[in-house]
């Protein structure tokens, strides 16, 4: 899923509680510190330092795969500056998790 720049794209864990939010390839936490990035054109999610983090599922989850193959170094992508505040979405509502996913476990993020 292509999200632009300038767009926000909300994400949730599988209870409907808001854990991120994406901004163009980034991704960052609910306080808009930046927690992980998009490299691939796909929908897997690294972390600041090049991990795998999760997949963005069901245009607007965060769930994390029990087992994901290394796909290499992605690279660095730069800094990518302060994101802005990204209003507050709400909940979600409840969506049962697919099988062989977790919740992203965040810190700071709500249970």
């Amino acid at each position: 899923m292509l999200v632009a720049n300038g767009t926000v794209q909300h994400l949730f864990d599988s209870h409907g509680n808001w854990i991120a939010f994406r901004r163009g390839k980034f991704v960052f936490d609910t306080s808009g510190n930046w927690i992980g990035w998009l490299p691939w054109s796909d929908n897997d999610v690294v972390d600041t330092e090049g991990q795998y983090l999760g997949t963005i599922h069901s245009k607007n989850r965060l769930y994390r795969h029990s087992y994901r193959p290394y796909r290499g170094y992605p690279g660095y992508p730069g800094y990518p500056g302060y994101p802005g505040y990204p209003g507050y979405p709400g909940f979600a509502g409840y969506s049962p998790l697919p099988s062989g996913m977790t919740d992203v476990a965040l810190a700071g993020a709500e249970k």
